[in-house]
């Protein structure tokens, strides 16, 4: 008890001394970061003055992140030199997190890939589209081409029918113009809707142009600026999609005393393209028959050979589509490996009975869509699909936020466990895109999504005017919610989601018994009255997510058929009534709201599956009430709130779990129910007494990973006093992310307290912070027996699947790899194979970071990054006994970043030449001692060389002396890499 609080309190007495040292580097790194961003904004000013070039997006969010760290300083800062003694030891982990995060920035801030978009470089994305090839297609394409190249033609119109491929083409030449010079890059797509407002469409352009309209309504002063954004571009082309009505172009920025600009617009009606003032308009006709049956063969699938009479039936069917793509890429998507003669024969026949329904040409292709609607036959297909039309128009709809909905909804058929009911909409969702019915891509983070085309939105939306009845007036930028009279008496679901509703007027009171769902998430609404919802009585699903209202109405506990309360990102909410009555409710979602306690009657909701209660404001949950929840499958909490393992263990349907447990022990026995009857598949825990800062609390709406942080835990406890075998942690095999901080009773050799590490499955990010214990990572001589195949003759690697690790405040860590005599300082074959990041700091023992023969398991590595190890004498050392040859070049073919910063003593980064040819930014600062560098060596023809990817050298200016004496193999060296060093 004694030594450990000694331990403590020289803990203690280091970060209080070592504070004042960290806050002064923090400042040195600020201040850095401030002239990087300095340079930026005078570089950007240069750019778009004189050049007509525009900032990427990417630079715009830097430099808001930067200017707000930079404030988040300023505040630290003061509060530090306030702060009193316990108060600056606390402070200690918090400046070392910020360090980090301004390392970050700095790191991001070189933009390998430019400032600006240049001349040849597109402003976007190319658009996903169908591509098909035919006759009058091509014609359309240059006809439009040579349109532009003219500059008497400055408005082009593309008009015909619904379906028959306007947008398509227009993506067509987006796309063609992305990669073209002549509009340096400058094209800017925008949909439009039938029901638009122009406020609505100047937001959706200044969004693409990434300018702020935030803070102006005058609709005059909103074109001016939009008109300063377009003048500064010597070129541009914008393209409006599917304009229902005459738009003034001065409206949107756009006058004709303009140079160089091109505006094309896509129209269902010539007369818009003639009041729109088109100098040149282009009709879109049906495909020809030849073209339209190419295409349907090829949307039919590949490759297939239909008997001779069924082919036959197939092209009445594709003749049946009238030439209009939509129609024919849908209708062969409904068919896609259909071969029995007898399914075409009724496909034909239900399209004959769909066209009787037609009421001109205008509407020809929806009876097409709703045809192959009809074949999905299943109706949980069919379900899903009008689903997604309670979405706005052109919505990108994440698949996971989907399928949750679909679960909530209870659209599917019910499964055993929540993953299964996953696995289920994943399947739904493909199949609505293997019949062309919904559009699947991906976003920049690989997470996939789905849309609607218009069209087929607006079929969907016609088909829920009947059964089941749906009102959808979402992303109309309305003001008010619909008139009372709107509400009619027999509507399923009602969606206002993403307008500008801020109130609901008094004494609207819809008359909507049998409404079952209600979406008014995505507005600025701040008071809703308690006769609102008096007449709803069989509603079920209430999205209020991201609305600003700060009381709920009381009317809502009354509504005893809700089964899903959805609050999340209420930030303002304080008060929720009671719940007691809502037996039905099954989802309970508080996350990003300030209630500091549970609503009353919460132990009532026998019925509940998923709790999201991540709201730093939430005081203690009651003990007992969680396992009165018994078929809860989904349990989000914030980090400060202690969980009781064996409340949690209680929960046998628990398959995503966010929160906290007491200590090893509790972490422990929950691992072990797991292995006997655990169902849960994800989580997020944190281990370890006291209180946790609320920075640590994720709101992760979707649990795709496990990670455990273990936290000032005491680790391998004596199960008894007698017994000299200590308890282990048990950590999960298919563990993604572990964190281990302030933890206590270690071993010096950190892998033979965490024997788990020689064979996770998944493991990717590892950090470790101040665990005195630790000397280093791995002993080479006990590692034989491994490597020989261990008890049961299979070779196992630790850290094989790592991708970051971290080491931080490591007082006595000494080294990587700890090499027993006569044992050769090499590591596994395998091991750290996968490091992208690899992050030292302020490990004050270690004198060399790892031997010369571990470089060739870091054939991955991006980033080194090293910093204040006071004893650091080479990064890379070399050992006689590995009998390897000084003077041959090693290499580490992916990194791309080197910092290496307050390391008084480093005297070599390595003996040997090393080639980095993706190295992109080197950051020395505090390294007095180092006298060479072992990158830039004379090539076959003996002239130096830096690699073509090489960005900056970042030298701080204090050490500007030392840099001029650095030496160089080579005298021309120094001019070679010349124009690269920076000095911060």
């Amino acid at each position: 008890m004694a030594e450990t609080l000694t331990n403590i309190a020289v803990e203690v007495v280091r970060n209080y001394n070592g504070l004042k040292g960290k806050v002064q580097n923090l400042k040195r790194k600020i201040e850095r970061l401030s002239s990087q961003a300095a340079d930026v904004i005078a570089m950007l000013r240069e750019a778009e003055l004189h050049s007509g070039k525009k900032r990427k997006r990417e630079v715009g969010d830097w430099l808001t992140i930067v200017e707000n760290k930079k404030k988040e300083f300023e505040s630290l800062e003061k509060e530090v030199n306030e702060s009193g003694f316990y108060k600056r030891i606390q402070m200690a982990k918090y400046v070392d997190k910020m360090i980090e995060e301004v390392a970050e920035l700095v790191e991001q801030g070189t933009f390998s890939e430019g400032l600006v978009l240049d001349v040849h470089e597109p402003k976007g994305e190319p658009l996903v589209t169908t591509e098909w090839k035919g006759q009058t297609f091509e014609v359309n394409l240059q006809e439009i081409l040579v349109g532009l190249r003219d500059d008497n033609v400055l408005v082009i119109g593309i008009y015909g029918m619904g379906g028959v491929g306007k947008t398509t083409l227009a993506m067509r030449i987006h796309n063609d113009l992305l990669t073209e010079s002549i509009f340096l890059g400058n094209v800017y797509w925008v949909t439009v809707s039938m029901e638009f407002s122009i406020h609505k469409l100047q937001n959706d352009i200044a969004k693409t142009l990434d300018v702020d309209l935030s803070k102006e309504d005058d609709e005059k002063k909103r074109a001016a600026k939009l008109s300063l954004a377009f003048g500064r571009m010597k070129k541009f082309v914008l393209i409006l999609d599917n304009v229902w009505n005459s738009i003034a172009a001065e409206k949107i920025g756009i006058s004709p005393e303009m140079d160089g600009f091109k505006l094309i617009i896509t129209s269902r009606s010539l007369e818009i393209c003639r009041t729109m003032k088109c100098q040149k308009n282009i009709k879109v006709e049906p495909l020809l028959e030849e073209d339209a049956w190419k295409l349907f063969t090829e949307k039919l699938g590949y490759g297939i050979k239909l008997p001779s009479e069924t082919e036959d039936i197939a092209k009445k069917v594709a003749k049946r589509c009238a030439g209009l793509p939509l129609g024919i890429i849908t209708m062969a998507g409904s068919m896609r490996g259909v071969t029995d003669i007898h399914e075409w024969r009724n496909a034909l026949e239900e399209l004959k009975e769909s066209s009787m329904e037609r009421d001109n040409m205008e509407n020809e292709v929806l009876p097409i869509l709703q045809c192959s609607f009809n074949r999905l036959r299943d109706q949980k297909l069919q379900r899903c699909f009008l689903y997604c039309s309670l979405y706005p128009e052109g919505h990108r709809i994440p698949r996971y936020r989907l399928i949750a909905k679909f679960i909530s909804e209870e659209l599917m058929d019910k499964r055993k466990n929540r993953q299964a009911e996953f696995d289920q909409g994943h399947a739904i969702l493909n199949k609505l895109e293997n019949v062309c019915l919904l559009e699947g891509a991906e976003n920049y983070q690989k997470e996939r999504y789905v849309k609607m085309h218009d069209l087929i939105r607006d079929m969907a939306i016609r088909i829920t005017k009947d059964s089941p009845k749906y009102m959808v007036k979402s992303g109309l930028q309305l003001k008010v919610i619909p008139e009372e009279q709107d509400w009619k008496e027999d509507l399923d679901k009602v969606s206002l989601m993403q307008n500008e509703i801020s109130k609901i007027s008094p004494g609207i009171s819809p008359n909507c018994p049998q409404l079952s769902t209600l979406v008014l998430r995505d507005n600025p609404l701040r008071l809703i009255l308690d006769s609102f919802f008096l007449c709803m009585h069989g509603l079920q699903i209430l999205d209020l997510s991201y609305i600003e209202i700060e009381k709920l109405p009381s009317s809502i506990s009354d509504l005893k058929n809700l089964s899903s309360l959805l609050l999340r990102g209420c930030i303002k909410l304080i008060s929720v009534p009671p719940l007691g009555k809502l037996k039905a409710l099954r989802e309970l979602d508080l996350t990003e709201t300030k209630i500091n306690e549970l609503p009353q009657g919460m132990e009532s909701l026998d019925n509940l599956k998923r709790l999201d209660l991540l709201s730093i404001s939430l005081g203690m949950i009651p003990t007992g009430i969680l396992s009165r929840f018994s078929n809860l499958q989904r349990l989000m909490l914030p980090y400060h709130i202690k969980v009781p393992v064996k409340e949690l263990e209680g929960l046998k349907h628990l398959e995503e779990f966010q929160g906290a447990l007491r200590d090893v022990c509790d972490f422990n026995q929950f691992i072990k129910s797991q292995k006997s009857n655990g169902q849960v598949r994800f989580y997020n825990i944190y281990v370890g007494p006291g209180e946790s800062n609320g920075d640590f609390c994720e709101d992760l709406e979707k649990l795709s990973d496990k990670r455990v942080i273990l936290r000032r835990c005491t680790l391998n406890k004596r199960k008894r006093k007698r017994e000299r075998k200590r308890e282990a942690v048990l950590l999960s095999r298919d563990l993604q992310h572990l964190e281990i901080d302030k933890c206590n009773n270690l071993s010096s050799c950190f892998l033979d307290d965490f024997a788990w590490f020689n064979n996770p499955r998944n493991l990717k990010t590892c950090e470790i912070f101040c665990c005195k214990e630790i000397e280093f990572i791995l002993r080479l001589s006990s590692y034989k027996e491994l490597m020989a195949g261990g008890k049961h003759g299979s070779r196992r690697v630790p850290f094989q699947s790592l991708e970051y690790l971290h080491l931080s405040d490591l007082p006595n860590f000494i080294s990587m790899i700890k090499r027993e005599p006569g044992v050769a300082a090499v590591p596994p074959g395998g091991m750290f194979s996968c490091l992208k990041k690899l992050d030292i700091k302020y490990c004050a023992q270690i004198e060399k970071l790892f031997p010369l023969g571990f470089l060739h398991n870091l054939c991955n590595l991006e980033r080194l990054y090293v910093f204040s190890c006071e004893k650091m004498v080479e990064i890379i050392a070399h050992d006689d006994e590995e009998g390897m040859d000084v003077t041959s070049t090693i290499t580490l073919p992916r990194l791309k970043h080197l910092s290496l910063n307050d390391l008084p003593e480093l005297k070599m980064i390595c003996k040997t030449t090393m080639t980095c040819n993706s190295m992109e930014s080197i950051d020395l600062w505090g390294c007095i001692k180092l006298k060479k560098l072992p990158f830039f060596q004379p090539t076959i023809d003996g002239e130096p060389y830096a690699p073509s990817t090489l960005k900056v050298i970042e030298i701080c200016k204090e050490d500007k002396e030392w840099w001029e004496s650095m030496e160089w193999e080579h005298p021309n060296a120094r001019n070679i890499i010349q124009p690269f060093v920076k000095f911060y």
